[in-house]
């Protein structure tokens, strides 16, 4: 392992913990642990700001990918913290996010901070600087095949489609009169996926790890594959997916729109 590597993967961490140390005393401020997930999206934009920089200084890795890792994280990261904001602190009437009062059996000053930081913000920030591991990386590393870099900025291209699109429909039913928009949410992408956003999380990793990983030869690329593969993990076991279908099947139509529609990756809606 080179030093420009090492450097990188400390500084990433360095990030990481001002990120989270941040959140954990904003979500103490607010009593939510929710306010995570908003560090989420800004951590990773940090970690891959840092890592570029970190590269410029060493002169080490390829310029061109270093500053477009930055870039497709920043677009990424940015833009879900931003979108998020407003139902990590303001919905659900101004209580705890159902998923963090059901992981932590309460509200921060119920639970207390030691354990809110122990399960929440240390495990997410451990997290988030494993699965930044291909930015970290490629920041320091040069490119080996660009045609593998172009695959990847696809890849991550569909996923920001699927989750910004995604929310954005999610959005728009919301906005609508109780009276007159269905049960639950089953058009555009939520036809095909009860999770798109979740989906498109995953896929944006996956492309990040082909143009930051992959593309720097054979080692990268098998030393950080296990880092969308948590990321995937992460969105579809942990915090995402699963957690939030534990208070969604509660509520009237649900169970009839995931008996005909694809849990994760996009299928064809079942039929009768």
């Amino acid at each position: 392992m080179t030093t420009a590597v090492v450097v990188s993967l400390l500084a990433g961490l360095l990030a990481v913990t001002v990120v989270m140390g941040a959140a954990a005393l904003r979500s103490r401020q607010l009593d939510k642990a929710a306010v995570v997930d908003v560090a989420w999206g800004l951590g990773f934009v940090l970690v891959a700001l840092t890592a570029a920089v970190v590269g410029a200084v060493l002169d080490e890795g390829t310029e061109w990918r270093r500053w477009l890792l930055a870039g497709l994280v920043a677009a990424w990261g940015l833009r879900l913290s931003w979108y998020i904001r407003g139902r990590a602190l303001g919905d659900h009437g101004g209580r705890e996010d159902p998923r963090y009062a059901e992981l932590l059996g309460g509200t921060p000053s119920k639970v207390g901070m030691r354990t809110v930081v122990r399960r929440v913000f240390f495990i997410q920030g451990v997290s988030l600087w494993f699965v930044a591991g291909p930015v970290l990386l490629g920041a320091v590393l040069s490119v080996r095949w660009w045609p593998v870099v172009a695959a990847g900025v696809a890849v991550w291209a569909t996923g920001l489609f699927f989750e910004a699109v995604g929310d954005r429909q999610m959005a728009s039913y919301k906005k609508a009169p109780r009276a007159t928009r269905p049960q639950v949410m089953d058009r555009g992408l939520w036809r095909y996926t009860r999770h798109p956003n979740y989906f498109g999380d995953a896929c944006v990793w996956w492309g990040l790890w082909l143009a930051g990983g992959l593309a720097s030869g054979w080692v990268a690329g098998l030393v950080t594959v296990l880092c969308p593969v948590a990321m995937t993990y992460f969105v579809y076991q942990v915090t995402g997916a699963k957690l939030l279908e534990k208070t969604m099947m509660q509520r009237p139509g649900y169970p009839a729109y995931a008996a005909r529609t694809s849990f994760f990756v996009p299928l064809p809606p079942k039929q009768g």
